[in-house]
């Protein structure tokens, strides 16, 4: 559940990105570390080991405005998509407010992104949560490719009680910060009664939600002046290649992982 520190009025909303391996959850992170100004976002952190290359999550905190009083930071994790990391995802899991399952709309890979569906929902019940009581947005990314899984299939199978989901395209941007809005529309409501004890009228949004927005808006004026324009623009990061600030934090275990996500949330939340 989300991080609350009293003295210094900062909470953490915790995110997951879910999905089979190279769906696209680094992906999104990436574009919303390049689109962000520094300011407003920290650093990745990956957790590694000195056996596995494979980063257990990344973790990027995003200063997203208000509740009430209490500033609020998203972090923003990914798990591992290989099957045989069920214990480091198990991990991150674990207190999430929020949960994205990025799913790879290659038709080869429908088994695949059904199989991490399935994953999350054992994960989830191990820990005495009900998926159908967590905030929860889809994401079918990769629709720039060919050969797809109809959107009407994927709600059929993964979302057959019609929850948020977004179209997209992470490696160019599409959909990425309306990926983010969907879930923080979701988890804001829920963390702001859980922790201040405040129900709010759906349409009395907060500071932190209208920041979401203003992200959004941004991008998309930015798309709507250059199509006016008939500029050919690139809406994707400068280059998906670029070097990125990472902190890398060596673990022994996988399950040092939850210890280590505790102490970076309590880190962020007591900075002023």
């Amino acid at each position: 559940m989300a991080f609350v520190n009293h003295t210094t009025n900062n909470l953490a909303v915790k995110v997951v990105y879910y999905g089979p391996g190279l769906s696209g959850k680094t992906t999104n992170l990436r574009y919303i570390y390049f689109k962000l100004d520094a300011s407003s976002r920290g650093d990745l952190v990956c957790l590694e080991t000195d056996t596995e290359r494979t980063f257990f999550f990344d973790l990027l905190p995003i200063k997203a405005g208000l509740i009430g009083d209490f500033k609020v930071h998203f972090q923003l994790l990914t798990v591992p998509g290989q099957v045989f990391y069920e214990a480091s995802r198990k991990s991150v899991l674990k207190g999430s407010d929020g949960i994205i399952f990025v799913a790879d709309s290659q038709i080869p890979l429908l088994d695949a992104n059904l199989e991490s569906f399935d994953g999350l929902r054992r994960n989830l019940l191990e820990q005495d949560v009900d998926l159908n009581q967590i905030p929860l947005v889809f994401q079918y990314n990769k629709r720039d490719l060919e050969q797809l899984i109809p959107v009407e299939t994927f709600n059929n199978l993964l979302n057959p009680r019609r929850l948020p989901y977004v179209e997209s395209s992470a490696l160019n941007g599409w959909g990425v910060f309306e990926t983010l809005r969907e879930i923080a529309k979701l988890t804001i409501p829920v963390v702001r009664e859980r922790v201040l004890g405040d129900k709010r009228k759906p349409d009395q949004k907060e500071v932190a939600e209208k920041r979401m927005d203003e992200y959004i808006e941004r991008e998309a004026q930015r798309r709507r002046e250059a199509k006016d324009a008939k500029v050919d623009v690139e809406f994707g990061p400068p280059d998906m290649a670029a070097p990125i600030k990472v902190t890398k934090v060596k673990i022994r275990h996988p399950d040092e992982i939850e210890k280590e996500i505790e102490r970076l949330a309590r880190e962020f939340t007591s900075k002023k």
